[in-house]
């Protein structure tokens, strides 16, 4: 069998009407809570219908485009539910984000309007595209200090003259999330507001959730593992915990506080979590299940959060076009599985000439699934070479056992998942040719065990040049494209190269392997 099924799928609840299964069961009782905030279903029914009429009331229109390079927040839940009612796109930014990449995504999307922290006020003003949105930035600061434009448009009273948000069509885009590919800029991943439906209501059945659930995200919302997550989770009249940051102290705090009953973390960030010193058995004794995507988990992760918690990770895949692919039962978990295919997705894994592979062999993993995105903001090329007949190529390579559950081999793509954020490696080579010193530059990832892969660069140097110091590189290519800087800089005499004269980044690969076994970075 080279196609493997998951279970069929009921209609999904419209993104604009998300939150009618809690409001119907306990619309007083708890929708979202966090460490400093708690929303009963009527009152974030109420903060989202103030802030959907506040977006229109400022000019902008359906089919807007509106930007947001916000750290976890409630209001950013609001801001998303509000941009779904009004028929606006919601565009998140990463807020990690460099200024050169927060003006390319506000290029690709052409976005009116940016909805940013204050404290990213300093980065914006170096900015020539935020300067050119048409109708500005609202800016968010704390509730407990006040005077943001962002309190102001939530605290307005409601006009008879404001416009009336209208019900979104079906196949109206909702949504663009911006990722990496191996090579270039980032893309925009364009979701309707019928595919978010259906990607909602995968995560909400393949995770099991329900009304007496309370679901942690602990990772930013910005990212689509928390989003469809969280999204999926009140779809289905579930609450859902906001971690405000991935420490520790914040992560510890919700969990003995208020006792969610599911958890769904990066690795890396879960990783940092398990080996917190404060971290005891009693922490975890809520949960009924720890779902882990984003990068793969480690074995010694699998083995210390057993040894803490008592119980298994479940493991899971998905992507920023689809949402969740597979993910195992919770009942049925294999380790070092990323799980069956999830409800209403189908997956086939075939070989380069696109033939479908045996059971048991490697094969590239391809998706149909009512959550696939349609396609590519703007970049119809981009979007005709990832789909075919109504399948997408993740390029990700797998192979599956007898009883349907996948295992994640490798990215054919190349791209490096450092603590969950895609790096493209073409990116950082780019930047690193444009140093004086400079001749070559080959960027992979190598495995960790807390980060999921770190960045290593390999270059040769111009003739005639000395060899700067690592720590000026390193500055050097941070100072350019941020947290994506290479953690490690091995000089090369020659660089080695494919047959068409690119740099061979398997090769690499390869001697880095080699050098692991030889006990030296080289």
């Amino acid at each position: 069998m080279g196609t493997y099924s998951g279970a069929a799928l009921r209609h999904p609840a419209t993104p604009s009407d998300l939150l009618r299964a809690g409001l119907e069961r306990d619309p007083r009782g708890p929708a979202v809570v966090s460490a400093r905030s708690r929303l009963s279903w009527e009152a974030l029914d109420e903060l989202t219908g103030r802030l959907a009429a506040g977006y229109l009331a400022l000019g902008l229109e359906p089919g807007d485009r509106i930007a947001s390079l916000m750290p976890n927040r409630y209001e950013l839940i609001a801001h998303y539910l509000a941009c779904f009612r009004a028929g606006l796109i919601a565009t998140p930014l990463n807020y990690r984000y460099t200024v050169a990449e927060i003006d390319h995504a506000l290029d690709v999307s052409e976005a009116r309007m940016l909805l940013t922290h204050v404290e990213r006020e300093p980065d914006l003003a170096a900015s020539e595209r935020v300067a050119r949105l048409p109708l500005g930035t609202i800016g968010y600061l704390e509730a407990e200090n006040g005077g943001s434009a962002f309190q102001g448009l939530v605290e307005r009273e409601r006009h008879g003259s404001d416009p009336r948000p209208m019900t979104p069509e079906p196949g109206a885009p909702a949504v663009i999330f911006f990722t990496s590919g191996s090579t270039g800029p980032p893309k925009g991943v364009t979701h309707t507001h019928r595919t978010l439906g259906w990607m909602f209501a995968t995560a909400a059945a393949a995770l099991e959730f329900g009304a007496g659930d309370l679901v942690l995200a602990g990772s930013s919302l910005s990212h689509v593992g928390a989003f469809y997550v969280s999204f999926g989770a009140l779809s289905a009249g579930a609450a859902i915990a906001i971690a405000r940051t991935f420490d520790g102290d914040e992560l510890l705090g919700l969990l003995r506080d208020d006792r969610p009953t599911v958890l769904s973390m990066l690795p890396s960030a879960l990783f940092a979590l398990t080996r917190d010193h404060g971290a005891t058995r009693h922490d975890f004794a809520s949960l009924r299940l720890c779902r882990a995507a984003g990068d793969k988990v480690s074995a010694e992760l699998e083995r210390e959060f057993t040894a803490l918690t008592g119980f298994t990770i479940d493991e899971a895949y998905g992507l920023s076009e689809t949402g969740l692919v597979s993910v195992s039962p919770p009942a049925a978990i294999r380790i070092g599985s990323v799980g069956q295919a999830a409800p209403g997705v189908s997956l086939s894994l075939r070989d380069d000439a696109g033939d479908v592979v045996e059971v048991g062999g490697e094969g590239r993993a391809w998706i149909r699934t009512e959550a696939a995105c349609v396609g590519y903001w703007g970049d119809s090329t981009a979007t005709d070479a990832a789909f075919a007949d109504g399948w997408l190529d993740t390029g990700d390579v797998m192979r599956a056992d007898p009883d349907g559950y996948f295992y994640f081999e490798g990215r054919r793509k190349q791209i490096i998942v450092h603590d969950g954020s895609n790096i493209s490696p073409q990116e950082i080579e780019d930047v690193l040719e444009d140093h004086p010193c400079v001749d070559s530059a080959g960027v992979i990832g190598i495995r960790d065990e807390i980060h999921g892969e770190n960045v290593r660069a390999y270059i040769t140097l111009r003739e005639g040049t000395e060899r700067p110091r690592d720590v000026e590189l390193i500055r050097f290519a941070r100072a350019r494209v941020g947290y994506k800087a290479p953690e490690e800089i091995v000089v090369l005499d020659e660089m080695p190269c494919t047959a068409t004269g690119k740099v061979d980044r398997a090769g690499l690969k390869r001697m880095a392997e080699a050098s692991i076994h030889r006990g030296r970075v080289r």
